[in-house]
């Protein structure tokens, strides 16, 4: 079974990024592949002008990864309240054609972590929202890290123990989910 991690942020020293690659290494414990997908940054602006056949080639990789994974795991920032422009621009282009798109029902869980003290609640409830319209199955999980400057360790690891537990949790949670799909196909 194959996980793809996306992170919402373009930052070279990410919370996000971080915590995102310490779930990774969750899921490899668990005896699935993980990979991150590392190119959002060159996917243009979605215009549906430009959506003809597989679209940009950033685009189109960012597609055919999702569509390569059994399941995605998302860890966002929060900006202005919200989710990341980028973030969701690549969405936007993953979730068509809206009746074929490689997102729908792909299991999917949504983390996230920030500098300010609520963790990007707000950032990953508009991501669930937003994914759950393209028809993914988005599994009810939360972690919130803030501030994450101050609780994840240098390689992305909760401090705390409530929230490395959280993170152990959401890992396993979209874990069963994706066995139990393989069970039910």
């Amino acid at each position: 079974m194959r996980v793809l991690g996306i992170s919402g942020s373009l930052r070279r020293d990410s919370h996000n990024s971080a915590l995102l690659r310490a779930a990774g290494e969750l899921v490899e414990e668990q005896g699935s592949e993980f990979e991150v997908f590392d190119g959002l940054k060159a996917i243009p602006p979605y215009d549906e002008d430009d959506d003809i056949g597989a679209g940009p080639a950033p685009a189109a990789r960012f597609r055919q990864a999702i569509a390569d994974a059994d399941a995605l795991l998302f860890a966002t920032p929060e900006y202005n309240s919200s989710i990341p422009g980028v973030l969701k621009n690549a969405v936007d282009w993953a979730s068509r054609p809206p009746d074929a798109n490689p997102l729908r029902n792909k299991p999917v869980a949504v983390i996230g972590a920030s500098t300010g003290m609520f963790g990007a609640v707000w950032a990953q409830a508009e991501l669930r929202k937003v994914l759950g319209a393209t028809g993914a199955r988005v599994t009810e999980v939360e972690l919130a890290v803030g501030p994450a400057h101050e609780h994840l360790d240098a390689a992305g690891h909760p401090t705390d123990p409530a929230q490395e537990e959280a993170l152990r949790d959401a890992v396993g949670v979209l874990l069963a989910e994706l066995q139990g799909a393989a069970v039910a196909a």
